[in-house]
């Protein structure tokens, strides 16, 4: 993750600053942990984004509606169909104040869970002691009943992709999104089916038929004949000839056989 880390800095001509911890210390502890590097003479806020969320990140209204309503703590919800299987935030629709906190309620009290999504002032910080402690049952439901915490609807889609799975799933919903926004990013031409995205330095063969939904690495190599929908490809992968790919992860640096499938 380091490297992978040191080569977008170079690639967006950024600097990223680590923090890494010895031992697990929760949602809220990480943000103790690392309080020298958050915090500056500026004042400004900071955001707070889960790594393991795919959604679309209109961090520029964020901080707008963080400016405006002039709270201690932002965070973006979400909208779900089954809100009893999360932690609903229940909060006044027109300021976006946010009231209470209910984990998994069995009557409903709103369909807006935490998104993951956070934009906190640098006092937020002077709250989290050291220690493995939770931002979202310890930390948000306090600056909460004091009226310092708000919430934004996130618009476009929001997946959790933390486990194989969803990570799929949540790549189609990232595909999707890039087709609705008419992104050159997507491929096209005879080969492809639906929504894809190919690395420039991948190779394909003759005769491949690719999608929909697929993400094709750095250095791929998809041989000829191959067959591959609803799959991710990461870097270096080669795929032999007539091999077929479905529902997938296929992980770096691996090779799936000559008429293989997965």
């Amino acid at each position: 993750m380091l490297n992978f880390l040191k080569d977008f800095e170079t690639k967006l001509g950024i600097k990223i600053t680590c923090s890494q911890e010895t031992e697990p210390l929760g949602t809220a502890g990480p943000l103790a942990l690392a309080r020298d590097k958050l915090i500056d003479d500026s004042g400004e806020p900071f955001f707070v984004l889960n790594s393991d969320v795919i959604s679309e990140y209109p961090l520029k209204e964020m901080i707008e509606f963080h400016k405006n309503h002039g709270g201690e703590a932002s965070i973006m919800v979400t909208k779900v169909d089954e809100p009893s299987k999360y932690g609903v935030v229940v909060m006044e629709e027109s300021t976006g104040q946010v009231d209470k906190f209910v984990e998994k309620p069995k009557l409903f009290v709103g369909n807006k869970i935490n998104a993951g999504i956070y934009l906190l002032n640098p006092s937020v910080l002077d709250r989290i002691e050291l220690r493995p402690t939770s931002i979202e049952k310890e930390v948000f439901p306090k600056i909460a009943s004091e009226k310092k915490l708000y919430a934004m609807v996130l618009p476009g889609f929001w997946m959790d992709i933390g486990q194989p799975r969803d990570y799929i799933a949540g790549m189609r919903l990232y595909l999707d999104s890039l087709r609705r926004k008419s992104s050159s990013k997507l491929a096209s031409g005879s080969q492809i089916v639906g929504n894809v995205i190919v690395d420039e330095t991948a190779k394909i063969g003759e005769g491949c038929l690719i999608g929909p939904d697929v993400a094709i690495g750095p250095g791929c190599v998809i041989e000829q004949g191959v067959r591959l929908k609803s799959c991710t490809i990461m870097r270096g992968v080669r795929v032999k000839k007539h091999a077929c790919v479905s529902s997938s992860i296929a992980g770096w640096h691996s090779t799936v056989g000559q008429w293989g499938s997965s």
